[in-house]
């Protein structure tokens, strides 16, 4: 008889091998690492004598579960807010938090409270996106898990990276260092087409040619994305980042929700693996991936449970269930994703995605030895029919729990034993967990009672001069200013003509100030609006000044600014206005210099509402005695452009708005 290390008898065992070959009574001989054969009962019994000897009650024996697409360190953050568009969650919770919270010892908790949950759910190998992978490997690694590990590229500063240039030394640093482990595949993971320029995606390619390293990549989670890259680039957004390079990698593609059949076939031919998150996509609306027609077209498609930010959880049953039963009604037919190919989906064909198909994935001579138990005999399970052998990938697959795995083992190694986990301690991770939570819940706290936090938060805010000369008076005619500031010897630096939509943002505590989110549209000399520009403003309220000067042409407040990379509809969900008021104006700003000093010149016509025309003097500056002698030069100016003893308005737009609204 053969020595080996195991062997596991009285086991349904389901290879998942090419044919899906089935053994019952079956037996599995493990050697070091190793799958030595996989059989029939009796005849693994005499062939081999093992140090260890474990009945499997009858139990299904099967491939471990292969999570094609996570951010593990995020089961850190499940809960944090829910409820929300993509958008609103990513850039308005999730990446703020981050920016304030991720350290590698935030990843390495994160990441080992994930195994536990993983083990618990047969998950044996996790492609993961995220920052410090190093540390989300070392982590891993103590956990005994197999994991692709991806270093997050994007083109602004992250936890762990102030550029995508310091992001690609990390990526490098962790492929020099993981190449070649047991365990551990290095990889990059450029985020997305919207967080990544041509600059990042070209450099990335090169890495990973230049390595041979796979590249993890967001594709299409999103209608907004695809239409997006429609509207900048006039194709769909497979076909845009082939430009780069992409197909030409190891890609794994993640969610791919919104693809034609021509991109489905580019991946396909590509050789690259898809990632299916059915939960995450479920939760943030982002739709319904075409999943039976990829499978149709011959591509390699897993099944990830993307992030516990997103999910909330990473229980792969769940998933597989969702897998598909989405499918079937998406497709029109019952007969869409059967079990047995959902199963497949998630141990032989999941390990091809993420290119680890040689290794894992299914119970074969020469693959590591990664297998779990799955119990039959709970309840929720009984009874079984065994007129169709098929019946029990349907048992696995539709009626099957997480909790109905008893056993897993991970390159030859065991991590869970009759449910009780070897490598992990798990009311450790969860009292640090509470911890790093409480910490969290303070932090946001704090924000949501500001919107200058909350500005902050989605970064880019920057504060503006503190003083304002502002001063306006209704005209009839614009063509006499424009003559004066052509003809009075008054210096013009800069003119524009802008079409600009304003929308007001108020808020219960008047304290707060208002958030003016701006869009505008500058027109050619033909009138027709030729580009766009989206800005925040947000305005505190007027201080009082301690002076005997005339305060009817200077302000005090606090005012930040900030570029506005979203929609209106994402800056209203999150910052929750109480009250919003719009104003639509044509502005014709002229830039001009008197005595040394500059002025904004504005000639407005109100059109929403109709107020009529104005022409509006500004200027701001840091220093009070500077806004002081600014605002002595405004009566100057009046009377150069033409207009004498005037009648001043002092007031924003927005107040002579509210002023009409009271009167009405």
């Amino acid at each position: 008889m053969t020595p080996i290390d195991t062997l596991l008898k009285n086991a349904i065992v389901l290879t998942m091998d090419s044919v899906y070959t089935l053994y019952e009574p079956g037996a599995v001989a493990v050697q070091d690492d190793k799958i030595v054969e996989v059989g029939d009962e009796d005849q693994l019994v005499e062939k081999y004598q093992a140090r260890e000897v474990i009945d499997c009650g009858g139990k299904v024996l099967m491939p471990g579960l292969v999570n094609t697409h996570t951010h593990v360190p995020m089961s850190l953050l499940r809960g944090l807010a829910d409820d929300l568009r993509l958008d609103v969650w990513l850039m308005g919770y999730m990446m703020p938090v981050e920016r304030e919270f991720v350290s590698p010892e935030f990843v390495r908790l994160g990441t080992k409270l994930a195994c536990a949950e993983l083990i618990r759910s047969g998950v044996t190998t996790f492609n993961d996106m995220y920052y410090f992978e190093d540390d989300v490997a070392e982590a891993a690694a103590e956990a005994g898990m197999r994991a692709v590990v991806g270093e997050t590229v994007m083109k602004f500063p992250t936890p762990d990276a102030s550029s995508f240039e310091e992001a690609l030394d990390h990526c490098r640093a962790l492929i020099d260092k993981w190449k070649g482990h047991a365990l551990i595949v290095p990889a990059i993971a450029p985020h997305a087409v919207y967080t990544c320029t041509p600059d990042v995606l070209t450099a990335v390619v090169k890495l990973a040619q230049d390595t041979d390293t796979i590249v993890h990549f967001h594709v299409s989670e999103t209608a907004d994305e695809v239409q997006n890259v429609r509207d900048d680039h006039g194709i769909p957004v497979v076909p845009y980042v082939r430009r780069f390079g992409i197909l030409d990698t190891k890609l794994i593609a993640a969610h791919c929700v919104h693809l034609d059949q021509g991109e489905i076939r580019s991946l396909m031919h590509a050789g690259a693996g898809i990632a299916h998150n059915p939960s995450s996509n479920l939760k943030l609306a982002s739709g319904f991936a075409p999943v039976a027609k990829m499978m149709e077209l011959g591509c390699n498609v897993g099944i990830g449970t993307d992030g516990s930010g997103s999910n909330n959880d990473l229980d792969f049953f769940e998933e597989m269930r969702l897998a598909s039963l989405i499918a079937k009604p998406t497709a029109e037919d019952p007969t869409a994703l059967p079990a047995k190919q959902v199963l497949a989906m998630a141990t032989s064909i999941g390990a091809k995605a993420i290119h680890l198909g040689e290794i894992t994935g299914s119970l074969e001579r020469g693959k590591r030895a990664d297998l779990i138990l799955v119990d039959l005999s709970p309840i929720h399970n009984q009874p079984r029919f065994y007129r169709n052998s098929d019946s029990v990938y349907a048992q696995i697959i539709y009626a099957s729990k997480s909790t109905d795995v008893t056993d897993v083992m991970v390159n030859g190694s065991w991590l869970m034993r009759d449910k009780q986990l070897l490598t992990l301690d798990e009311e450790e991770l969860i009292t640090k967990a509470t911890i790093v939570a409480e910490r969290i819940d303070t932090f946001l706290r704090g924000r949501e009672e500001s919107v200058y936090s909350k500005l902050i938060a989605i970064g880019g805010a920057a504060e503006e001069e503190s003083f304002e000369i502002q001063a306006k008076v209704p005209i009839d005619d614009r063509s006499a200013i424009i003559d004066a500031l052509e003809n009075q010897g008054i210096k013009i630096l800069r003119r524009r003509h802008y079409h600009e939509f304003d929308t007001y943002f108020e808020f219960e505590d008047e304290k707060q100030g208002r958030l003016r989110y701006r869009e505008d549209g500058f027109l050619d000399k033909k009138g027709k609006i030729a580009s766009v520009r989206s800005r925040l403003t947000l305005i505190g309220e007027r201080m009082d000044e301690e002076s005997d000067h005339e305060q009817d042409v200077l302000l005090s407040r606090t005012r930040y600014y900030a570029p506005a990379t979203h929609s209106l509809r994402f800056y209203t969900e999150y910052f929750k206005p109480t009250k919003s008021v719009e104003i639509e104006k044509d502005r014709l700003r002229f830039l001009i210099e008197l005595e040394g000093t500059e002025f904004f010149v504005n000639l407005d016509t109100l059109i929403k509402p109709q107020l009529g025309k104005f022409l509006e003097i500004k200027s701001r500056t840091w220093s009070r005695e500077d806004a002081y002698q600014k605002s002595a030069l405004i009566n100057d100016l009046f009377n150069k452009l033409g207009v004498t003893d005037p009648n001043l308005v002092t007031v924003d737009y927005l107040e002579m708005v509210e002023n009409q609204m009271k009167e009405n």
